[in-house]
Order: structure tokens, then C-alpha cells, then sequence
């Protein structure tokens, strides 16, 4: 069935102007206006038509429109109270494909929202970016019912998520995403390209769900680079000491505990949970 023609509708620019709206930095809100860029950035999930997706902190609608036109059903969460008129406009204009939830992300269980397998998409506001990530990337449940993060970020975080060992960059956010999933930066944003131009370039990561290691719990592995990385500089011997059983399943694994985190790789950190979860850490 041919999907029917996106409704035309005025430019972003100029009804964020009508409706009185401005970035609100408390929020950590930058809006993006250009409609094609938003709409390469709609295409990086793949064929949206007939496909739900989620997301976070859509503000004047940007990235909800350009999804749209795409085909998806949209479940977009604000908090800004101030964005729910236009919202609610976009989503008359669209045959009601957009529903929108006034709530905080952080307290939304966006399996239960979209109801089965879904994509997340989002240009996510700095202050809960990461937050949101790392708790999409642990669900004990494995493969996630969501099929692909599109997800934009501080370059720098960007970089953290895809970093290999022995870099400044490699960290927990690394080993979250690669563990069980593959993680790419898929584009680099200009800092000129939002209003108003953050401090900082952006860059948008690509998560697609891997095969997940037999006998891993996924609790040890993020307590254990919880630990491992919160204390960098440090030996795997002292920074590791305050998860019973560490010690001996570094030994058990053959990691010398004089390694700092940074040195041990994607799998040696998958390897050291499941030895740790053998013991019962």
C-alpha cells in the first residue's frame, strides 16, 4: 500500500517563531531547523515505514517531523510544557501516527510505551544523554525490544561509546555498547547547525543489538567497569578491591591485576563478569 503524501506544512523555523518558543538551556535544549539534515539523520535507522519508534525530548518537533514523513508512528516524550501545543498540531497534521507523553524520560519504560520491537531516535537533551544510554544498553533481556538506538551526542561522548583500549576515550560507555551490540558514529554534526550553537560539536551514534556472551550478567558486568573506569589510574588490584571476589576471578582469568582499566579489552571485561558471576559476585 502506497503510504499517502506528507501533509505540507510551513517551515520549522517559523512556526517555532509563531508559537514564541526558544531553547531552554535549563533543558538542555538546541534546536536543529534544517530539514534536510534532520531528515538524513530519519533515514539512519533504515525503512521507518510502518515502524514505531521512540522519542526523547522532541521539542519544537524537528526530528518528529522528519520521522513522520518517513512513515514511523512516533511516542515522543517532553517534559516542556511549552512545546505540547505545536506537538499536538504535528501530530492533527499527521493522522494522530504521533502520540506524545508530557513526562520525564526517566521515568517512561519505553518497552512498555511502544508496546513491541521499536526503534529510539533522538536528538537527546546533554543533561540526560547518558543517563538514558547506558540504561537502554542493560536490560537483562537479550536481545532489547528495541531494534536500533540513533541517538545524538556530545562528539566526545560519541567518541567514549566507540573507543578501543589503550585510549583516553575508552571507557564504561565503551564496553556497555560493545559488549552486545556494535556501535558506530554514523555522523558528525556542526556546532553551527543548532540554534543555539552549542559550546560543542555533536555527532549522532548508530546501536544495532549483538549476540550477547553465554553466562554473563550484565548487573557484574556494569558493576565491575563501574568500579574498574571510576578509578582509572589505578591498578585493577585497588580499584577492583571492593567487589568481592574480584581478585580471584582476574587471577581465574589470567589478567594481571597490575592492569589499569583502560588495557583490558572488550572481551577480557566480559570474561572477568563471567568468571566473577561462577564465584557468585
Amino acid at each position: 500500500m502506497t503510504r499517502p503524501p506528507a501533509p505540507t506544512l510551513p517551515p520549522l523555523r517559523e512556526t517555532v517563531r509563531v508559537h514564541g518558543l526558544s531553547a531552554s538551556k535549563a533543558l538542555g535544549q538546541n534546536f536543529l531547523f534544517d530539514e534536510q539534515l534532520l531528515d538524513r539523520i530519519a533515514a539512519l535507522p533504515g525503512e521507518l515505514d510502518g515502524e514505531t519508534v521512540f522519542e526523547v525530548g522532541p521539542g519544537p518537533g524537528g526530528l518528529t517531523r522528519a520521522l513522520l514523513r518517513a512513515g514511523a508512528r512516533v511516542i515522543a516524550v517532553e517534559r516542556d510544557d511549552r512545546c505540547l501545543p505545536l506537538l499536538g498540531e504535528l501530530s492533527a497534521a499527521f493522522d494522530g501516527r504521533l502520540a506524545v507523553l508530557a513526562e520525564d524520560a526517566m521515568a517512561i519504560d519505553a518497552d512498555v510505551e511502544a508496546g513491541g520491537p521499536y526503534h529510539i531516535v533522538a536528538n537527546l537533551p546533554y543533561n540526560v544523554g547518558t543517563a538514558l544510554f547506558t540504561r537502554w544498553l542493560e536490560p537483562a533481556s537479550w536481545p532489547p525490544l528495541w531494534k536500533s538506538l540513533t541517538l545524538m551526542f556530545q562528539l566526545e561522548v560519541a567518541e567514549r561509546i566507540v573507543a578501543q583500549p589503550n585510549t583516553s576515550a575508552y571507557g564504561r560507555l565503551s564496553v556497555l555498547a560493545q559488549w552486545r551490540s556494535t556501535a558506530k558514529i554514523a555522523m558528525k554534526v556542526h556546532r553551527s547547525a543548532f540554534t543555539p550553537p552549542p559550546k560543542v560539536m555533536s555527532a549522532i551514534v548508530h546501536v544495532v543489538p549483538a549476540g550477547q556472551p553465554a553466562d554473563v550478567d550484565p548487573k557484574i558486568l556494569s558493576k565491575l567497569t563501574e568500579r574498574g573506569f571510576g578509578q582509572r589510574r589505578k591498578m585493577l588490584r585497588q580499584s577492583l578491591k571492593g567487589v568481592a571476589g574480584a581478585i580471584e576471578a582476574l587471577e581465574a582469568c589470567g589478567i594481571d591485576a597490575t592492569r589499569r582499566a583502560e588495557t583490558v579489552t572488550v572481551a577480557e571485561w566480559v570474561e572477568l563478569a563471567r568468571a566473577l558471576g561462577r564465584r557468585g559476585g
